[in-house]
């Protein structure tokens, strides 16, 4: 007979897995990863005091050049505080080894990689060439903005980190564990769908206080979410969802010069103007908002599907999105890992 303590614990801990159950590994997850990563934040102010940065660079370069070599220490500690809160917690409450939120860095994952890439480069691109041809779009100029170059290499730092720490954060960690969770009460179909559900709608609800956001935007950006869990849930690897991330912004803004989720962009190769109406365009908020946005995002999840069956053979949810390989400490105490 189990005693009500046991039941109790059985609440939290799973016996089988020999870690605490999906909820509580999210909240307990996300309290250490927020940890880490505002003690990454507290080591960038260090650090740019510690080295003099501001002096220095203010008096040989200038304000402006300070302000970019801070931001850009800000987005490095911030993006490593992300790989290292999630590294802890996969290893701690996860058991599990950091490959296992989709890192496992064979030939295929670079290739994939790459197809991310381009798609997202590619959408963009079809985005900004149909609204010119109909007129939605002007462009303004090319090189636009002060120290271009400069602020040309900040962007690609930026949506370097951005995209892989989203990726990781949202697909590889928050879509894996609600999976994983729910799999054994409503089948890996289930759990998949309203893992890709959930996560989307987080994903939406991060970008809610961007500037120039509205309820629309957010249901766009948490649509897209769905279009970057596609390329994770087929594959059970972040390799075409990163490359999709990186490119899709970096066209969006460094090379077009849209506002890349409602944030304005100070420097892009080309300088583009709204001239259409904004259910067409996305408004002040850029494409993302708009029909365009939605109709390079249902395209991109085409595209997605059909890159993994011409890859793979066949598409379908991958087993490891549900059923990971966990480091689970046996009786003996070894791990699994160790063999017998």
């Amino acid at each position: 007979m189990v005693s009500p303590v046991e039941r109790l614990k059985r609440v939290v801990w799973n016996v089988d897995e020999h870690r605490l159950r999906a909820p509580w590994r999210l909240v307990v997850g996300t309290v250490a990863v927020g940890i880490v990563v505002a003690l990454f934040a507290l080591a960038t102010g260090l650090v740019v005091g510690v080295l003099g940065l501001g002096s220095a660079f203010t008096e040989l370069f200038g304000a402006a050049a300070y302000g970019l070599v801070r931001d850009l220490v800000g987005v490095l500690f911030t993006g490593l505080g992300f790989l290292a809160g999630i590294a802890v917690v996969g290893r701690f409450l996860d058991r599990r080894r950091f490959a296992d939120f989709g890192f496992h860095l064979d030939r295929a994952w670079w290739v994939d990689l790459g197809f991310g890439l381009a798609l997202g480069a590619g959408l963009m691109t079809a985005i900004f060439a149909l609204g010119v041809a109909a007129g939605w779009f002007a462009v303004t100029g090319l090189l636009v903005g002060e120290s271009v170059l400069a602020g040309l290499v900040a962007l690609l730092v930026l949506f370097l980190f951005v995209g892989v720490y989203e990726e990781l954060l949202v697909r590889g960690y928050l879509l894996t564990n609600v999976a994983e969770g729910l799999a054994g009460y409503v089948g890996d179909r289930g759990a998949v769908a309203v893992a890709v559900a959930l996560s989307s709608a987080v994903f939406g609800v991060l970008h809610a206080t961007n500037p120039n956001a509205s309820l629309v935007s957010v249901l766009t950006i948490t649509l897209a979410g769905v279009m970057l869990a596609l390329g994770y849930v087929l594959t059970n690897e972040l390799a075409i969802p990163i490359g999709l991330h990186i490119t899709w912004n970096l066209f969006q803004g460094a090379v077009y010069g849209f506002p890349v989720s409602g944030l304005p962009i100070d420097a892009s190769l080309v300088g583009t103007r709204e001239t259409g109406p904004d259910l067409v365009t996305g408004g002040q908020f850029g494409p993302e908002a708009g029909l365009l946005g939605v109709g390079a995002i249902l395209l991109g999840c085409v595209l997605t599907v059909w890159w993994v069956r011409w890859r793979r053979g066949a598409t379908g949810i991958h087993a490891g999105v549900t059923t990971p390989e966990l480091r689970v400490a046996r009786d003996d105490g070894r791990s699994a890992e160790d063999g017998d």
